[in-house]
């Protein structure tokens, strides 16, 4: 029985983070990189070596370049619910899902999805999401001390001795 992976079927096999930072840079460009992934090394002084300099680093940000460059740039159909745990240079893409064109993207779509979300984020945290939020208000006090404590009598004078 054979254990390795096949990861033939991944559009990540075999690409540096440079080269598909290179892809993305040249179909998307910077502006529209920041718009979408939020993440700085894209609007602050922007180039393709501090930016793979960066997201070598940085665990998180090469991830959500890497599900921004198969479901955006590919265009590949959204990971199912176990592949989707999995890290993005992980994911097995089923045989059906071959790379389609790039999705197009506007700064105009980016702030919209930006609203969108800090609308569902507000949601969230106000309580009325599906998730409760607990808020300060809405914890329990803390329980009284003992009442040795309040009537003037030391708790640790046992060990001071």
């Amino acid at each position: 029985m054979n254990d390795e992976i096949n990861y033939t079927n991944n559009p990540l096999h075999g690409v540096s983070s440079k080269n598909l930072l290179i892809e993305l840079v040249d179909h998307y460009g910077f502006d529209i990189l920041f718009a979408y992934l939020n993440i700085n090394c894209f609007k602050t002084n922007p180039s393709i070596e501090s930016s793979v300099k960066f997201l070598k680093k940085i665990d998180w940000a090469r991830e959500k370049v890497e599900i921004f460059y198969l479901y955006e740039f590919k265009n590949l159909p959204r990971a199912s619910d176990e592949n989707y745990q999995l890290s993005p240079r992980d994911r097995i893409m089923p045989d059906d899902h071959v790379p389609r064109s790039p999705a197009e993207l506007s700064l105009e779509d980016a702030e919209r999805l930006h609203k969108k979300r800090a609308k569902k984020s507000a949601e969230y945290n106000s309580g009325s999401g599906e998730h409760y939020v607990t808020k300060k208000n809405d914890r329990k006090p803390p329980k009284p001390l003992s009442s040795s404590v309040h009537s003037g009598i030391d708790p640790w004078a046992k060990s001071r001795k």
